[in-house]
């Protein structure tokens, strides 16, 4: 049975100790953020202009064709979850700049409208951390790492909490708002009661990450590199092709691949068959 979730703002108690007049910042000794991407957890592509985005352990970087991914706008947060609304439009969770100790552990949900350069909590600040988010059919859905449990918003700030599933990933059905893949040990699971209850499906591969691309067609990758694709709606399987590296996050768009492992983004143009290295990474 789902229950829904209200904000609620936690209260957070100090005690300070005084020594002197003078307070030294608690931040004043830690380095700053490393400038290069690395660690990627999440990968999008804006509409406004086509721009490649990926979120990482220290902030959302664009990735461009000709030159090497800056970090946009001045946060460093370790953005686990991410997915582009729409034009210039973010939504991503994680924790928070480490330049920022006496903030919430947990982001919730936040918000970016200016593609990345500046973030706003929209809702469950130090109660949320989603490891993977969607947006389709009018509502994000979310997996939330401090439950286990699928949860699923129309309005972004009111949760309905669903069922509670292992997994490192999850994607939507494009035309049916009920029907949710899930990426875990034992295979591809399926719900169709939008998140709800999930069973194993027949003869899929063990996928890590898993995107639905359009219409029919799934594209996922297996923690060897290698790239399968359904034409059936995960019914069944074929492998493509295969990056070098363990994948770490993956966006499609039509036949547009890419994917994030430790040592670079990878880019395909056939729907996974064949592999360019769109940027290496540090």
């Amino acid at each position: 049975m789902s229950r829904m979730w209200k904000l609620a703002v936690p209260v957070l108690l100090f005690t300070t100790a005084c020594a002197s007049n003078t307070t030294t910042p608690a931040t004043q000794d830690l380095p700053a953020p490393p400038a290069t991407l690395a660690h990627v957890h999440g990968l999008g592509i804006d509409p406004a202009d086509g721009m490649l985005y990926a979120a990482s352990h220290f902030g959302v970087f664009a990735v461009p064709t000709d030159k090497a991914p800056e970090r946009v706008g001045d946060r460093a947060q370790d953005t686990m979850g991410f997915v582009v609304v729409g034009a210039n439009h973010f939504l991503g969770s994680g924790h928070p700049d480490r330049l920022e100790p006496d903030a919430a552990p947990h982001l919730g949900l936040i918000e970016s409208k200016d593609a990345g350069r500046t973030w706003q909590t929209l809702s469950l600040k130090g109660a949320a951390d989603f490891h993977s988010l969607e947006v389709k059919h009018n509502r994000v859905y979310g997996y939330n790492s401090q439950n286990g449990q699928i949860m699923v918003s129309e309005n972004q700030r009111d949760w309905d909490t669903r069922g509670r599933v292992a997994m490192v990933d999850f994607t939507i059905s494009p035309t049916d708002p009920n029907v949710v893949l899930a990426a875990t040990k034992q295979g591809v699971q399926r719900s169709a009661d939008g998140g709800g209850t999930f069973a194993p499906t027949v003869g899929s591969p063990h996928l890590t990450l898993l995107d639905w691309s359009e219409g029919d067609v799934v594209i996922g990758v297996a923690s060897d590199g290698i790239v399968h694709v359904s034409g059936d709606s995960a019914a069944t399987w074929t492998a493509r092709g295969r990056i070098a590296g363990t994948p770490a996050a993956l966006t499609t768009k039509g036949s547009e691949v890419y994917i994030a492992t430790e040592s670079a983004i990878h880019a395909s143009t056939d729907s996974g068959s064949t592999f360019t290295i769109r940027q290496a990474l540090k």
